[in-house]
């Protein structure tokens, strides 16, 4: 592998031209397909296997032309205090707001509050439902624009209006800041890091090219193969991260290389030999998490994750070649480890001594690593306790789907949503829908009257509507209205309640009774993900662990790795647990309402989190293991590791934290969620793990930690990640004409 990737390296550094204009080549090529590209319409979300979605499809087969995937809108008339809904004035302009609504070009039906009874018992609240014949995402901007003009009427004339449903949905905007954010900070970090504003630009560039290319090849697929803009976003957000981590890694080392007084050419090919090994397999691990995904078994996951993995092969791809590349463009501007501002030219044996005497030097990361080596046993209980105190809250994780009520009070969907709560009850914002399907039954209607009598004897149901058959008389819907909100554990049991009452009641009659409706859906889908997520930790997990045995070449060091991904993320959780569903400290990051954590927030953390901490260790242990192979001992191994590759895991960890925290400014709960989740997790696993309890575990290991079998040595490939091969190879030659050349024109 080292090898291979040292000849890749030199390859490219020398036809620096030709890989530069092929990525180019390849950037226009999918820039030009998504340009050209039709656009996208709604992404479907299906939950293949679980029963609201079979009761949507039936819903679909049975009452064809109900537009069951179409936008919807509640708008919701308050009076002013003291007044009724009732009152013939605000009647009035009630009903001519319901006939102005119904003029729209693409709205189906607009009821009017009352003749459907929908004005609360008080009178003081009443609402008007608008049905539309397209999804949200094809909703005309005209629409949404009649439908705020039509409700500021209404207000002008006195009553209160806000509305809520999905046909004023809008993309967050916060997402593009949050990059802004953390493309700035990232620069300056690399900039810290690196030196000097090219070498630093250079990760930074081959990020956005990569990126480019893995979104607009999203995009330009995105209609034929139905991916939704979470896909980009994804791609997007994985792409950066990796982009920048791998290219930093190979720019370090080949400055490092530099430094050891190496020519250009050769030090790319062994930064490219070394580093460009780390790459791969930490690339590996993170396209094994993603594409993981698939074993959930929901299509719009296994999309994205297929997506994501997809950019993440074009990020190592780009830093294996074009990074070499643009090397040779920059030339003596990327100057070697530890010389700032000294013009680079041919290094002498005294430049060489000295550069080998500050390298000698212990620097941060050294000294931290030696204070770890004598302190093994204390520095691993406390981080160990530190996480696991952290991690204690997960254990009361509650999953669920954000929806109006987790909007911030300021829109006018929360707004709706607490109106309605108020004049008909918490529950009514989440009402279940019961479909019978008594197509095998001798009596449907009364199938249909056992189940709603049935239901209405269950705890939390307040309402229970009459049963609606379609055409052919063989299939009812029957609306029920909990007496909890949508969000609650309560609501959750009857929901299984009215499942279990549904079977004994129709077992009789030949009918099948399903429950489904936003809130069912939602249920079924926390607990789909929750079911999975045990196999999918295990095919990920599993997986990786093979293959960093293979590049460890070790049980323990892979063994260790995984154990300690587990507790970072557990005390991730713990972290989200605490700030989102308990409050603590939740007024620090804007979160103005609690509950149950998002459902895909646990499997989409092991995912990405796995990836990028596998990148950390990857990237921290290869340079001990390259030390101990070298003959170091198992402690100075570790210190060595560390003096060189500290610093810069720490500056991607850094990089990291900074684009998933320009997240936590949105307004979207479910945005801020993730990108304190994230952030969060590079912390843990990045400083806690990787650079406190991975050294302390080693030390204490001493030469058990790099044990393996003889038959499985033998059996293993040798994929040569420390460049062993490099220093015996026959084409590692120290030449360059080309820098001669330009030594000699300076």
């Amino acid at each position: 592998m080292a090898t291979f990737l040292y000849k890749l390296g030199r390859f490219s550094f020398r036809r620096r031209h030709f890989v530069a204009l092929l990525w180019i080549a390849l950037l226009t090529l999918a820039g030009v397909g998504a340009a050209s590209a039709p656009a996208a319409g709604s992404s479907s979300f299906s939950i293949p296997g679980v029963e609201a979605q079979k009761a949507f499809d039936l819903l679909e087969q049975r009452f064809p032309g109900s537009s069951a995937d179409g936008a919807t809108a509640r708008v919701v008339f308050k009076a002013p205090d003291g007044e009724k809904m009732t009152d013939a004035a605000h009647k009035a302009t009630v009903e001519k707001t319901v006939k102005e609504l119904g003029d729209g070009s693409e709205v189906v039906s607009v009821t009017d509050p009352y003749t459907t009874n929908a004005v609360s018992k008080d009178g003081t609240v009443a609402y008007a439902s608008v049905k539309y014949e397209v999804s949200s995402v094809e909703l005309k901007d005209s629409s949404k624009e009649a439908l705020e003009t039509t409700a500021d009427q209404a207000r002008d004339a006195g009553l209160t209006v806000e509305m809520g449903g999905d046909a004023l949905q809008a993309e967050p905007d916060q997402a593009a800041t949050g990059e802004i954010i953390g493309l700035a900070l990232a620069a300056v970090v690399l900039v810290v890091t690196l030196g000097s504003l090219v070498a630093a630009g250079l990760p930074l560039l081959t990020a956005i090219i990569g990126v480019g290319i893995g979104v607009s090849t999203i995009t330009a697929l995105a209609s034929a193969l139905d991916l939704g803009d979470t896909t980009s976003t994804l791609a997007l957000m994985i792409g950066l991260a990796v982009g920048i981590d791998y290219a930093l890694f190979i720019v370090s080392r080949y400055r490092a290389e530099l430094a050891e007084g190496r020519s250009r050419e050769e030090a790319v090919g062994r930064a490219t030999g070394t580093a460009g090994s780390a790459v791969v397999f930490a690339g590996l691990t993170v396209v094994i998490a993603l594409a993981g995904l698939s074993v959930v078994g929901v299509p719009m996951l296994t999309k994205m994750g297929l997506a994501a993995a997809g950019t993440v092969v074009v990020a190592v791809l780009i830093a294996l070649t074009m990074i070499p590349a643009l090397l040779g463009y920059a030339g003596r501007k990327v100057k070697p480890a530890g010389e700032k501002g000294k013009r680079f030219g041919r290094r002498t044996a005294e430049d060489t001594a000295g550069a080998a005497a500050g390298a000698a030097k212990p620097n941060m990361g050294a000294r931290w690593a030696s204070f770890v080596v004598r302190r093994p046993v204390a520095v691993l209980l406390l981080g160990v306790v530190g996480l696991g105190a952290i991690a204690l809250p997960a254990t009361q994780l509650e999953l669920g789907l954000p929806d109006d009520g987790s909007q911030p009070t300021s829109t006018t969907q929360r707004r709706a949503y607490d109106l309605l709560s108020e004049g008909f009850g918490p529950g009514f914002n989440g009402p279940l829908m019961l479909v019978v399907d008594a197509k095998g039954s001798a009596d449907p209607q009364a199938a249909a009257t056992a189940v709603s009598d049935e239901v209405k004897g269950l705890k939390d149901v307040v309402t229970v509507t009459p049963a609606t058959f379609n055409k052919a008389g063989d299939t009812a819907m029957i609306t029920v209205i909990p007496d909890s909100k949508p969000s609650s554990t309560d609501t959750e049991d009857l929901v299984h309640a009215i499942r279990d009452a549904g079977t004994g009641v129709t077992a009789d009659t030949d009918a099948k009774v399903l429950v489904t409706g936003t809130t069912a859906m939602n249920i079924d889908f926390s607990q789909k993900l929750t079911d999975a997520l045990i196999p999918y930790l295990a095919l990920v997990v599993g997986l990786a662990f093979l293959l960093l045995i293979v590049v460890f070449r070790s049980i323990l060091v892979p063994l260790k790795a995984a154990l300690g991904f587990l507790l970072s993320v557990l005390a991730a959780l713990g972290a989200v647990v605490a700030v989102f569903q308990w409050g603590w400290l939740a007024s620090l990051i804007g979160v103005e309402e609690t509950g149950p954590i998002m459902s895909m927030m646990p499997i989409f953390m092991v995912g990405v989190v796995f990836g990028l901490a596998m990148d950390y260790e990857v990237f921290l242990v290869t340079r001990m293991r390259e030390a101990y192979v070298h003959g170091e001992s198992p402690g100075q191994a570790v210190v060595t590791g560390f003096r060189y590759s500290a610093r810069v895991v720490a500056a991607a960890a850094v990089i990291m934290m900074a684009v998933f925290a320009g997240f936590i400014g949105s307004g979207e709960s479910m945005i801020k969620m993730i990108g304190f989740g994230l952030a969060i997790a590079v912390f843990f696993d990045a400083f806690v793990v990787r650079m406190a309890i991975v050294p302390a575990v080693l030390a204490l290991l001493g030469k058990k930690a790099w044990w393996l079998p003889k038959w499985l040595d033998r059996a293993l490939p040798n994929v040569d990640v420390e460049g062993e091969g490099l220093r015996t190879s026959a084409d590692a030659k120290d030449t360059d004409p080309d820098e001669d050349r330009e030594l000699v024109r300076a």
